[in-house]
């Protein structure tokens, strides 16, 4: 069955958060509403919740706030951002040791986004390997099928997010997978972070198969790729946030610009910058589409 894209019957780039249940990063639930955005990407909640009458639950709480819920992201427990190391050690469906367990995960989770009425699943998928002939890059691509192949039957697609391999490497792996409904979730703030690359130049590069982005910024480690940069507040760092969106709008994006700022241990601040990010993007949208 044919997958339909419906990311494009939207009014272009209306400005949403990535939010949280009971797990991640993203700003709390009841923090939704206050804000007054038409969209979320929404991090899955912890596994008793990601049932049916959770979800319609969850579904009939947004319709009531009038906000649609484009993606819902898997996490799982025992995944760490202590340093690079550490997360080519334990983040996403890389790891051998965790693999099947968190595939039946992304499983669950692809049911629960069905049940709450979106098309979308995305995760991070982890340090994929640069060399397709690597030990275990083809087990890599085969569990990646299998997520692919059943959110296919929820007529859903499955978005990686950016950041943890180059372009040049993102695009291989797509092309290994062969999935019609593999796509991206494009972060600039993580090319910075990881060190993987400028982010306008890997835009334009795997812009064909981008079909959700985050607005969040950072600024580069002195020593790319080795340790961390810095996650700061959108229009702080280094993207560049109005050439961001000039570069989405040449390659056709019209999505959501989803908010992510990643300090839920202070949601007062996290609140703050997350309405001053609005402010930027409202005013930003409006010179860039004119």
């Amino acid at each position: 069955m044919k997958l339909v894209e419906q990311s494009m019957n939207m009014d272009s780039w209306p400005i949403g958060v990535f939010a949280s249940v009971d797990a991640g990063l993203g700003v709390a639930w009841d923090v939704i509403a206050q804000l007054k955005v038409p969209t979320i990407q929404l991090h899955a909640p912890s596994p008793e919740k990601r049932n049916q009458e959770s979800a319609e639950a969850f579904r009939e709480q947004l319709n009531q706030m009038g906000v649609r819920c484009t993606a819902v992201f898997g996490g799982f427990e025992g995944e760490s951002y202590a340093d690079i190391p550490t997360v080519v050690q334990t983040v996403g469906l890389v790891p051998a040791d965790t693999r099947q367990s968190r595939l039946q995960e992304m499983l669950e989770i692809s049911d629960f986004a069905h049940w709450l009425g979106c098309d979308t699943v995305a995760l991070h998928l982890g340090f994929i390997p640069h060399d397709p002939e690597a030990d275990g890059y083809a087990d890599i691509v085969d569990v990646t099928r299998q997520l692919c192949d059943h959110c296919a039957g929820h007529q859903q697609f499955l978005h990686l997010e950016t950041g943890q391999e180059t372009a040049e490497g993102l695009l291989e792996f797509i092309k290994q997978v062969d999935r019609e409904n593999l796509k991206i979730n494009f972060d600039p703030a993580n090319m910075i972070l990881y060190g993987t690359g400028e982010p306008i130049e890997a835009l334009r590069s795997v812009g064909a198969h981008v079909r959700s982005i985050h607005c969040k910024d950072g600024t580069w480690s002195d020593q790319p790729g080795e340790t961390w940069g810095a996650e700061v507040a959108l229009g702080k760092g280094d993207v560049g946030m109005e050439k961001y969106l000039q570069t989405l709008k040449d390659i056709g994006y019209e999505g959501p610009l989803t908010i992510e700022r990643e300090i839920p241990q202070d949601p007062e601040r996290q609140l703050a910058e997350i309405g001053q990010a609005i402010e930027l993007l409202t005013n930003l949208r409006a010179q860039v589409l004119g």
